[in-house]
């Protein structure tokens, strides 16, 4: 396993600061006697069959889950010849529904080298992104994506994605806060959604746009007013990781709401996903319904992580970093979180809970951020606020097109091959 490299006091502050103000920018283990693990164990019908569409050998033989492990590999440079796997898959042209905050390069950013990267697994291949083809495996469903801001450009990139193969006419956009609907009707009827929930259980922070950051208070028992729109998804993709990161504690309620109290945030963590894990096994069909977990997305606020000796940013960064000889490893992502949803989605009984690892790959990723070409509070960066990277450099967010597509190459690539079975 890769070994974090420990922040020291001081240094957790400036991250804790650091997040916080990013986050502006996109809008002592404690012992619980009578929280216990509810497994509710229902018999459903098996769905009726999917519709055949046609899989091309290329599809049948270039990824198993078996036999390869898509999150190890490398970035591979992707020139213009390569027309089975090109990068990128769209453009902020040629897709009207991206948001001005991921709209990098149509914002100034100088450089567009971060749109050219493929990801490589190592031994395998991922099938080639077919846009029809995705349709066709979700033909009839909804695909729903919960999380936060960073959840919600994986959305826009799997509209992104998948718009060009559905005609004018036949497909639509709306805003219905907390959720985001695009519909590709008439031949495919599949439904992508995004629902704002940052800690996945409820918060005071639900509101989609009129949210706080500085203020948080988390509700670590409740989660069925999400769960009723979740429940009749029949794909649903998590993530929930920056916003508990803010402070080393959390105020946060369990029991009465009323009883307010400050926790750790590996504790207010843990209770948290245990009640999603609950609201799972009380309500998801096995039989008709796929669960995926995204893990951790990664910063990059320090420079001298990659780059020792320095003192900068993300800000400039324009090629990923060069593994030496080993992964690398941030200090802004936490190992002790993911080892919490690995370990809450091993003792799942019931419902399957795909977990797909893309920190990792992500980590190597410095120059996808959106830095200084991004928003601040639904407005550009000024001028003036550029010349300042060091406090305004946005390295939590991801330029689109960028590396949310890689993420969800490979959940098209688990859905095909889930499919195919």
């Amino acid at each position: 396993m890769i070994q974090p490299t420990l922040l020291q006091p001081a240094d957790r502050r400036l991250a804790a600061a650091a997040i916080a103000s990013i986050l502006l920018l996109g809008s002592a283990r404690l012992l619980f006697d009578t929280f216990k693990t509810i497994h509710i164990h229902t018999k459903y019908p098996s769905p009726p069959p999917p519709p055949p569409i046609f899989l091309s050998p290329a599809d049948r033989r270039s990824f198993s889950p078996a036999k390869c492990n898509p999150f190890q590999g490398q970035w591979l440079w992707n020139d213009d010849t390569n027309v089975t796997s090109p990068s990128p898959l769209y453009t902020e042209d040629s897709c009207p529904y991206l948001v001005k905050q991921t709209t990098c390069r149509r914002n100034g950013r100088p450089d567009g080298a971060y749109q050219k990267w493929r990801w490589k697994p190592a031994g395998c291949e991922l099938p080639p992104f077919e846009a029809a083809k995705m349709l066709d495996v979700v033909r009839g469903k909804r695909v729903m994506f919960v999380g936060d801001s960073v959840m919600r450009s994986q959305f826009e990139s799997m509209v992104c994605m998948v718009q060009a193969a559905v005609p004018r006419g036949a497909k639509s956009f709306d805003r219905v806060p907390p959720r985001k609907i695009f519909r590709a009707g008439v031949e495919w009827n599949v439904t992508l959604e995004y629902y704002w929930a940052p800690f996945i259980v409820e918060s005071i922070s639900d509101h989609a746009t009129n949210h706080t950051v500085h203020k948080r208070l988390v509700s670590l028992d409740a989660i069925d007013k999400h769960g009723a729109t979740w429940k009749e998804a029949d794909v649903l993709v998590f993530e929930s990781y920056v916003w508990w990161m803010h402070k080393p504690f959390i105020n946060a309620t369990y029991g009465s709401p009323e009883n307010i109290r400050e926790y750790d945030v590996a504790t207010a963590y843990k209770v948290a996903m245990e009640t999603w894990a609950n609201w799972l096994e009380a309500n998801i069909n096995p039989r008709r319904q796929s669960v995926f977990f995204m893990s951790m997305s990664p910063t990059h606020l320090w420079s001298w992580e990659w780059r020792p000796g320095s003192d900068g940013n993300c800000f400039n960064e324009t090629y990923p970093v060069e593994p030496a000889g080993r992964p690398y490893w941030g200090t802004g992502s936490n190992l002790q979180i993911m080892n919490i949803i690995g370990d809450v989605i091993g003792r799942l009984r019931q419902v399957k809970v795909t977990f797909l690892n893309i920190t990792q790959l992500s980590e190597y990723r410095k120059d996808g951020h959106t830095m200084v070409y991004g928003e601040r509070k639904g407005k550009l960066l000024t001028g003036e606020q550029r010349s300042d990277p060091k406090n305004f450099a946005d390295c939590i967010h991801w330029c689109l097109p960028g590396v949310p597509d890689t993420w969800n190459h490979i959940l098209y690539a688990y859905l095909l091959h889930n499919y195919r079975s």
